[in-house]
């Protein structure tokens, strides 16, 4: 689980810092999101060291990721300790001037907020009108504690021990999954799984490098998310996953059949096979042996292959009723001597004419096989890129729900 701890500026963010180790502790991918004025009580390096990701507070670094989108859409759960008076009042207004409050605009995630003030400030009208507001929107917001403050005072607004805040954003989360596996409830897609072989003889084929992680990913985030999944899938490195339908497709010709026998009436096609775009134009029935008196190498004729995402464009175009709802592409993309990766999936977008294409760039050490993944999603629609980057089941859940929106 991915979750961001926020820091708002003031003195109790020192006591804060134990929340990063716990959520560590116990096995997740933790991110400190302080906000400025955070760091004024906690350096930077302390953040650091104690999550292992880096550490930023404004919107305007790492500017080229989109960051604040990028770090509300791969977050499972946000947890703000201390949640400063000011902190609320921004949130409350919908004020996203720091990189704390713009991905807390952002997410979906479920967002706990701790707060932490001194009690003259928890009691004023104001803050307790922007706490009610927090909690229509749904935000989870803690009482805070009584006991002593900053200096001889004593009274509420002591910020909660950081045992009990993990113990309550854990119980939140639980809570969330339950209804996460509604998201998806009554929806249907078929997703397309690792690499076609285009047989040249009975010991020969050609191949790709493909693994099929990214798309078993999607098939287990979308059956986590409550779709019914139909995974037609060529030769993958991975198992297919349990609860799903599955569907075995060893050429690009057999995986055009399968995708096209089962997308009828389905909400969502994602076409994240690695499809051969070339096969053999012939198949010899023996294995092509070498000649003992020629060293000259058989020469191999090749034909394309149907372009299975284009044919299920045209016959949504023509046949609405035997095509999905709306069709998404993947592109592996390698950029060239002219064009970069990005401009080459723009193109392949206007050719296509799917929804959505979700390009990712590949190479000898990036990409095939890995664990994680960095997809730049297009639409067909004036809506900017979205950029998704994490673990390819991470990568995977985002995706479904950007496409698959309401």
């Amino acid at each position: 689980m991915r979750v961001i701890v926020g820091f708002g500026g003031g003195i109790a963010a020192y006591k804060a810092t134990s929340l990063l180790r716990l959520f560590s502790k116990d096995g997740h991918d933790v991110v400190a999101m302080p906000t400025p004025s955070a760091l004024e009580f906690v350096g930077q390096p302390t953040l650091e060291a104690l999550s292992g990701n880096p550490v930023s507070s404004s919107v305007f670094e790492r500017v080229e990721e989109v960051n604040h989108v990028r770090q509300a859409e791969l977050a499972d759960l946000v947890v703000v300790a201390p949640a400063t008076a000011d902190l609320m009042a921004r949130l409350a207004m919908g004020r996203a001037n720091d990189l704390l409050s713009a991905t807390i605009l952002t997410t979906h995630a479920p967002v706990v907020l701790a707060p932490a003030m001194h009690t003259q400030m928890w009691e004023h009208p104001a803050t307790q009108a922007n706490v009610a507001t927090l909690r229509e929107f749904g935000y989870h917001v803690l009482d805070p504690a009584v006991g002593r403050l900053t200096g001889p005072d004593s009274g509420s607004g002591r910020m909660p021990e950081p045992e009990e805040i993990f113990g309550f954003a854990m119980s939140v989360k639980d809570s969330s999954q339950k209804d996460e596996k509604k998201t998806l409830q009554g929806r249907s897609v078929v997703i397309t799984a690792g690499g076609t072989r285009e047989p040249l003889d009975p010991v020969r084929y050609l191949g790709n490098r493909s693994s099929g992680k990214q798309g078993v990913a999607l098939a287990e985030a979308a059956r986590a998310l409550g779709a019914d999944v139909t995974l037609i899938h060529a030769h993958m490195e991975v198992p297919a996953p349990d609860g799903v339908r599955c569907v075995f497709a060893s050429s690009a010709e057999e995986l055009r059949n399968a995708v096209l026998e089962n997308v009828a009436d389905k909400d969502v096609l994602i076409m994240a096979a690695a499809v051969a775009d070339f096969r053999p134009a012939s198949y010899e029935e023996y294995k092509i042996k070498k000649s003992e008196t020629d060293d000259a190498a058989p020469t191999i004729s090749l034909v394309r292959n149907p372009d299975i995402l284009r044919e299920v464009v045209s016959l949504r175009e023509q046949q609405p009723e035997l095509a999905p709802e709306t069709i998404v592409g993947f592109a592996a993309e390698t950029g060239s001597a002219t064009q970069s990766v990005l401009e080459l999936g723009e193109a392949k977008l206007r050719r296509k004419k799917c929804d959505y294409l979700a390009i990712n760039e590949v190479g000898e050490q990036r990409g095939f096989g890995a664990d994680d993944n960095h997809l730049t999603v297009l639409a067909a629609t004036a809506e900017p890129a979205q950029v998704y980057q994490g673990s390819k089941y991470d990568v995977a859940k985002a995706l479904l729900l950007h496409v698959m929106r309401p």
